[in-house]
């Protein structure tokens, strides 16, 4: 396979060594920035943690999430029963990298974890990028 169509479809190139360039976590996750990617593609997430920038962390059991709300002003709201979870950002449904989104990715229990952006990361992403600016619950 051509390096080009390799990152044209992964949206990671091969190393000098021939390996592929990327973060990946020790529980089989990729680090895309704001979220957590399971790679396989029967790979799903039990819990999502919810990581703030001041350290704060909820995980939440995927079986009680019972709704998903996506709206470009509001951005996520995760309903676990009569809780609330929202996750404000930009790009919150737009492509990453070729068929990974994090909309799709969280009701498919594809993604792992989601931490808010730092001032330095949210300026890094562009203007195109995905940027979690808070997660209230």
């Amino acid at each position: 396979m051509s390096d080009r169509l390799l990152e044209r479809y992964t949206g990671r190139r091969p190393s000098t060594d021939g390996e592929l360039d990327g973060v990946s976590e020790p529980d089989g996750s990729e680090d895309m920035g704001p979220f957590g990617w399971l790679r396989g593609p029967r790979e799903r997430a039990v819990m999502l943690e919810l990581r703030r920038r001041d350290g704060t962390v909820v995980a939440v059991a995927y079986g009680f999430i019972n709704r998903v709300e996506f709206s470009p002003i509001e951005g996520i709201t995760l309903r676990c029963g009569q809780d609330a979870i929202r996750i404000k950002g930009r790009g919150l449904n737009s492509e990453i990298r070729p068929q990974i989104r994090l909309l799709q990715g969280i009701t498919r229990h594809r993604v792992p974890w989601v931490t808010e952006a730092d001032h330095s990361s949210a300026l890094q992403a562009g203007k195109n990028g995905v940027v979690i600016e808070s997660i209230e619950w």
